[in-house]
């Protein structure tokens, strides 16, 4: 029988000397990083790991195979029939692995640990700052570890446990629970002068912020168009807090959620809240972690939590 022995590799990983066709885990995902990326380079970064290094671990999985996985050219690297299939096959193994972790991970019997959640700027400023607060002194065992952006992370490849986001529509492979309805109005600067409770077309002759593409908000993009005011943008911003502060500074007129602009004293609500423009708010995570202790802990915190705020949210009628 040949004998193989244990070896480390540039990063320290331990590998072995392979017998024709018996691959390790990580030769799996080189293949599969070249394939995504189409270059040594790019799969290189994305391992973070050498450019030699990819290139020594595929030329050591194609003499242990016997087989040419990628076609070189000067466009970078394209998988042979051979390659696609093992690339498949590391794809697979990698959602498995995934899998697996989502639903063992954090199955303790006590709520303590680390849990990851994305949420945007405008609820970390305007609601969810003070609620995690609270809930540290009420749960100091569990670490929240607070992602910001406007984009819905993956929550099947764990880029968060959870994500607590507005949405009319959250994705479907998501479960998750709605905890209030938030509403948005028209908000000006008190500097302008401008009378609460005119129309709409009134305030058309007014500079506008508008909602950048990177924001994503097609209701508000029919809305300012069904109502001529599209044309009286002056500025954009992609994100709620941006906007706030040209509103701010004076620069114009935008439709802001009422629980962030009402906390401005210098900022004067000009509208009711907008039915068409109202939206939800949404805890969600993914099905493998319906049982992870320390995620339904926070999950009934925030339910409670919010639902105490929904009038405030939903924002108030002019009088």
């Amino acid at each position: 029988m040949q004998k193989r022995t244990a070896k480390k590799d540039k990063i320290g990983a331990v590998t072995s000397d392979k017998t024709r066709g018996h691959l390790a885990w990580n030769d799996f995902e080189t293949v599969l990083a070249i394939a995504t990326e189409g270059s040594l380079s790019g799969a290189s970064r994305a391992l973070g790991v050498s450019h030699a290094t990819i290139f020594r671990r595929l030329s050591e999985i194609e003499k242990s195979l016997g087989v040419t996985l990628f076609k070189r050219s000067r466009t970078g690297y394209m998988p042979t029939p051979a390659g696609e299939e093992l690339a498949e096959t590391a794809k697979i193994m990698d959602e498995v692995a995934l899998a697996a972790q989502r639903r063992v991970a954090g199955r303790d019997l006590e709520p303590s640990g680390e849990i990851w959640a994305t949420t945007t700027d405008s609820l970390l400023m305007g609601l969810l700052a003070p609620l995690f607060t609270q809930f540290r002194y009420d749960h100091p065992g569990i670490l929240i570890d607070v992602a910001i952006s406007n984009q819905l992370f993956n929550l099947t490849r764990r880029e968060a446990d959870v994500a607590i986001r507005p949405s009319n529509q959250p994705p479907e492979h998501l479960i998750g629970r709605p905890l209030t309805k938030i509403g948005q109005a028209i908000y000006g600067h008190r500097g302008l002068g401008l009378t609460p409770g005119d129309s709409i077309q009134s305030f058309a002759n007014q500079p506008w912020i508008g909602a950048g593409p990177r924001l994503q908000d097609a209701e508000l993009e029919h809305w300012m168009e069904n109502n001529g005011l599209k044309s009286a943008c002056v500025h954009r911003v992609d994100t709620l807090v941006g906007i706030l502060s040209a509103v701010r500074a004076c620069m114009g007129l935008a439709i802001l959620p009422c629980y962030l602009a009402d906390q401005d004293p210098d900022i004067v609500q000009l509208s009711d809240p907008i039915a068409e423009l109202e939206y939800g708010l949404w805890f969600l995570t993914h099905p493998d972690l319906r049982g992870v202790v320390k995620i339904h802990v926070l999950m009934e915190f925030l339910t409670d939590a919010v639902r105490a705020q929904t009038q405030r949210l939903a924002g108030l009628p002019l009088k």
